[in-house]
């Protein structure tokens, strides 16, 4: 769990009752840390964050995860078990870009998009995928830009557009990939009618080693965007982002602690990395 940029699903209440449902669907994860209102997976060797964060902060398609099967009797199991109560959004089949791929929506409205192929061409199991919709669309190439002039070990890999006789989305990137601190992420415009956009209901958190980290990525992202209370943003393109000390786990092991930093939390906007350390 190395990613310093990790995924936060918020929930109502149930962020518990998810987590055990992803530690049972995706074999060889674990439960790292739990709270009353957090839980710390690793979902085969990527760290993502179970939130209750209310009935307003939902999950939704515009982040999905690209999950790559090298198996696919695995592939199948996990399939299963996501759409079984989950809505299926692109059935289980055979398309140009994979002899296997479906993509669902479980029942707590996460996406998947499942894919056979070899993880070394993607270089981890799990990539995060951004769509860019509505007033958003056209916008991921820009987005793309954005984030890799923030994060530090960044660049673009794949920069796949739209053919030119496609009326509606020509030239834009029906498929890129690009990296932040090392680790891999997808993006794409989509100019079809949805019922979504970027939400609180994902989002990502950014492991900061110091305070001038935390202040670095508070102003870069939020530039343009919208900064709101305990460490969250919105940057320009309405994409959520917690901005957060590396060790905050550690230092909320402790329940007395916990009480103490949390109430210093709700009374920040930018989190102050010191005060924290020394609550």
């Amino acid at each position: 769990m190395k990613n310093r940029i990790y995924p936060c699903l918020s929930f109502n209440d149930q962020s518990r009752e998810a987590s055990d449902f992803y530690l049972q669907v995706f074999k060889a994860s674990s439960l790292s840390s739990r709270t009353d209102i957090v839980s710390i997976l690793n979902i085969v060797g990527h760290k993502f964050m179970a939130l209750d964060a209310g009935a307003d902060f939902k999950p939704n398609p515009a982040m999905s995860f690209y999950t790559v099967f090298e198996s696919e009797k695995e592939l199948k199991q996990v399939w299963n078990s996501l759409s079984e109560t989950g809505m299926v959004m692109m059935p289980l089949n055979k398309y140009d870009w994979s002899e296997l791929y479906g993509w669902v929506s479980d029942k707590f409205g996460v996406s998947w998009q499942l894919s056979l192929g070899k993880r070394s061409d993607m270089g981890q199991k799990i990539t995060p995928a951004l769509m860019f919709v509505g007033r958003q669309f056209g916008k991921a190439e820009e987005a793309i830009d954005f984030y890799t002039t923030i994060f530090d070990d960044s660049n673009q890999i794949v920069m796949n557009r739209y053919r030119e006789d496609d009326k509606l989305q020509a030239g834009k990137l029906v498929h890129a990939q690009f990296q932040l601190k090392g680790q891999r992420f997808i993006a794409m415009d989509s100019g079809m009618e949805h019922k979504f956009q970027f939400s609180e209901g994902n989002s990502f958190v950014v492991s900061c080693k110091n305070g001038k980290e935390i202040d670095h990525y508070w102003e870069a992202l939020s530039a343009g965007g919208e900064k709101s209370r305990c460490g969250w943003l919105k940057d320009k393109f309405g994409l959520s982002w917690q901005i957060v000390p590396a060790e905050l786990g550690e230092w909320m092991k402790d329940k007395d602690r916990t009480k103490r930093i949390m109430a210093k939390v709700i009374t920040m906007d930018k989190l102050d990395y010191d005060e924290l350390k020394n609550a």
